[in-house]
């Protein structure tokens, strides 16, 4: 990615974090990937780790219209992915089956379980929460202009806990420095 994408990107974040009045540290690290596919505006989101301990984590991510997060699954990682703002699809595969199958399988939405087959699309609207196990396949991308999500979950490991079914995807991006960073 270039830098004046990831400066773009990280100034339509926080334009739309203060617009809905989502505050976070001022010495947070920003998190912007393509997920190594070159193509940021289709697969792409802006993260930030606002608490990162052995135990938990939690993170505040933003995404524009259609921008996924690819299908991937975690061995380790429980998760509630978290729609804050917007509307979020959320679309998951049972274990082992990263292509829409015939097979159920249950996850929580806002706490309560629910059958889901394989391959269906959870749509979250503001406050909606759907929590996600581990080994459970899933991609997530806004339906709205702007969506702002949060994850909360157990210990995150983003370089040894994300797998994705495309092998080409890297979770970090490369950058090439074409600007300066923005501070």
């Amino acid at each position: 990615m270039k830098r004046s994408e990831i400066n773009n990107a990280i100034n339509n974040a926080t334009a739309f974090f203060n617009k809905n009045c989502w505050s976070y540290p001022s010495d947070i690290k920003w998190d912007v990937t393509d997920f190594g596919l070159g193509k940021f505006e289709e697969y792409g989101l802006v993260l930030i780790n606002l608490t990162e301990e052995p135990e938990y984590c939690e993170k505040l991510m933003y995404a524009t219209l259609f921008q996924k997060t690819p299908a991937h699954y975690h061995k380790l990682k429980k998760e509630d992915i978290i729609c804050r703002t917007g509307k979020l699809a959320v679309q998951l595969w049972a274990k082992n089956d990263k292509e829409p199958g015939n097979g159920f399988f249950e996850q929580k939405v806002n706490g309560k379980p629910i059958n889901i087959k394989s391959g269906e699309v959870i749509t979250l609207n503001p406050g909606d929460r759907i929590t996600i196990t581990q080994g459970i396949w899933h991609q997530f991308w806004a339906e709205t202009k702007e969506c702002i999500i949060g994850e909360v979950s157990t210990a995150n490991d983003d370089i040894n806990d994300n797998f994705f079914a495309n092998p080409e995807i890297g979770r970090f991006s490369e950058v090439e420095e074409d600007v300066n960073t923005i501070k």
